[in-house]
């Protein structure tokens, strides 16, 4: 069968209930299966789903009416081919009548031939590894946009009898700040612009000096509290000195549970981030977020759900013209480290006085 598309004798039976989808990782991927997953149980309420994710994950998809969040664990109980028969055993109790993988890696390759001793259609989403092949080649590139992550998702559903239509409405609602958390992050009572300078990889992380002077004059302008997002020790390090140093700045990181975070994010005016999962998580909430790309770009389809366009900042083609050079940014010739250093600070002020005075938020 070929990657991505069902043979007639694999379409659920009418009236199916039980629906699989599997997503394990990464951070950024899993958030961007909300707005599909909204879509989904507001167009077919009679679906239960089961959501097949790593258990640090399961605070983004327990939000969504009618999920109940499968947690595998992936490097404990259901290691290995023995792990994963036994994870088949414990979600055959689940009355699965159909399975969506939006992951299609070799763990749920392996679910899917379990799952068809069941008869149990199993459709894995379609990577376009080809595609993604020939826009970040060196040679022979075609600089062309690939059908976006959200649409892929939505696809897979499609072609299991659940066809969905997205619009900007599907996503998470607000959630409301407890007075505790705000008294322990010393919030005021105003509004919050949230950054994100860090990425899991060099190439698609604005260079640490300039994004400093992005925080400095948007901390001199007084108009918002900025809370910092990040992880590990030395990225709360950095923050915590921007947080000393500047009156209007928070380090979040370390202070609260990944809920919490959450809760936080979905509070935000606006959320300047990389090309990286504290994207969407702020778009899957309807925030209004601002990406800066480096050797990466959104011609790969990992864009911020229901974000314009405008919203990219990207590095300069022009001077750079082999960008995209990678998918995640872990791969580019020599010099292109250097390709974000086209982006100016100035730029990117711009754009967040653009954005927040914008005529209306986003749903």
């Amino acid at each position: 069968m070929t990657e991505g598309i069902l043979d007639k004798d694999s379409v659920p039976p009418l009236g199916a209930r039980g629906l699989l989808v599997i997503r394990l990782s990464a951070m950024g991927d899993v958030a961007m299966t909300v707005p599909v997953l909204i879509a989904l149980t507001q167009t077919y309420p009679h679906l239960k789903i089961t959501a097949l994710t790593k258990a640090f994950f399961e605070p983004i998809l327990s939000q969504i009416p009618n999920v109940t969040v499968y947690k595998a664990e992936v490097e404990a109980r259901h290691k290995g081919i023995l792990g994963l028969w036994k994870l088949y055993e414990e979600l055959k109790a689940k009355e699965i009548d159909a399975v969506a993988d939006l992951h299609n890696v070799l763990r749920s390759t392996i679910l899917k031939q379990f799952f068809r001793f069941q008869g149990v259609p199993f459709l894995q989403m379609d990577k376009d590894r080809k595609g993604k092949k020939v826009l970040t080649a060196a040679k022979n590139k075609k600089f062309k946009p690939l059908k976006p992550m959200h649409l892929r998702y939505a696809d897979v559903f499609g072609a299991l009898g659940f066809p969905v239509v997205l619009d900007n409405a599907h996503v998470l609602p607000k959630r409301k700040l407890a007075l505790a958390l705000k008294k322990k992050l010393g919030l005021h009572d105003t509004q919050y612009i949230g950054i994100a300078p860090f990425a899991a990889f060099d190439g698609k992380m604005y260079p640490i000096n300039l994004m400093k002077k992005v925080v400095t004059q948007l901390n001199a302008l007084g108009t918002h509290q900025l809370l910092l997002f990040g992880g590990g020790a030395a990225e709360r390090q950095q923050l915590e000195s921007w947080e000393q140093e500047l009156a209007y700045c928070v380090s979040v990181v370390g202070k609260m549970n990944f809920a919490d975070e959450l809760g936080l994010i979905s509070n935000l005016s606006l959320m300047l981030a990389m090309d990286s999962g504290n994207a969407h998580l702020a778009a899957m909430y309807g925030v209004q977020t601002i990406t800066l790309w480096g050797v990466t770009h959104p011609y790969a389809g990992f864009s911020p759900f229901g974000q314009p366009e405008s919203n990219a900042l990207l590095a300069d083609r022009d001077k750079y013209p082999l960008i995209p050079t990678s998918v995640y940014g872990n791969k580019f010739p020599e010099g292109y480290d250097h390709a974000m250093e086209t982006i100016a600070p100035e730029q990117v002020i711009r754009k967040i006085k653009e954005v927040l005075l914008s005529e209306k938020p986003m749903p």
